[in-house]
């Protein structure tokens, strides 16, 4: 079935809003919840299900072990409860949220980027959780919709895969790579990060990455 991005983030607006907007709160408490979630929404992109290895948001994890949305594995600490969206999350935690936004503001990031973090005045989840925006906030401009262009999508897939050199010994193939590298959710050809033509380079870059023999044989499934 073909990848309708509409769609995906449609789905994904009402599975977000469902568990953030909580059938707890007062009539009241729901619309301001609901309306701030939309505000969100428009600000930082579609609900998620994960990142591209090479977003900011994720990019700092063992080199060995790709992931694909935040966690201490990434740098974050004391999240809970936590919803991502392109770019940035809603993490949800009862207390310690402080640790939460010392730890964002730790992230290191590549020129042009920066992680920023701070307190929601409004609901989220439950009454008693202190809910926390996390962005991330990019110098340059993004697309239509929220997506990366290819100049900056590019250079950062790049400096994830090239050090890989050093220790590979099999090349994944682009099927396995896909979702590592267009994010979820994701078609063939493009994903609520990238467009079409952003997705096109990646895969034409990182197969003359495993063409060139730099990560050994590719791996038979």
């Amino acid at each position: 079935m073909a990848f309708r991005a509409d769609e995906a983030a449609a789905s994904g607006y009402e599975k977000a809003r469902n568990y953030l907007v909580s059938r707890h709160f007062t009539p009241a408490q729901r619309e301001l919840s609901d309306g701030a979630l939309r505000a969100i929404v428009e600000e930082i992109g579609p609900p998620v299900d994960g990142y591209p290895t090479w977003h900011p948001l994720v990019a700092q994890h063992d080199g060995r072990n790709p992931e694909t949305y935040p966690s201490e594995r990434t740098g974050y600490e004391g999240l809970d409860h936590t919803r991502y969206f392109a770019h940035g999350f809603i993490t949800c935690p009862y207390v310690d949220r402080d640790k939460v936004i010392d730890s964002a503001q730790r992230i290191v990031c590549p020129p042009g980027v920066s992680i920023s973090a701070e307190r929601l005045d409004g609901p989220f989840y439950m009454d008693n959780a202190e809910p926390i925006l996390v962005r991330c906030n990019w110098d340059r401009g993004l697309e239509a919709n929220h997506t990366i262009p290819k100049s900056l999508a590019v250079p950062l897939m790049l400096e994830q895969e090239l050090p890989c050199w050093r220790w590979s010994q099999r090349a994944e193939t682009w099927e396995t790579m896909r979702p590592y590298l267009l994010g979820e959710p994701h078609g063939s050809r493009s994903s609520l990060f990238v467009t079409q033509d952003t997705a096109l380079a990646l895969k034409k870059i990182y197969l003359s990455l495993v063409e060139s023999g730099m990560f050994g044989p590719v791996k038979m499934r």
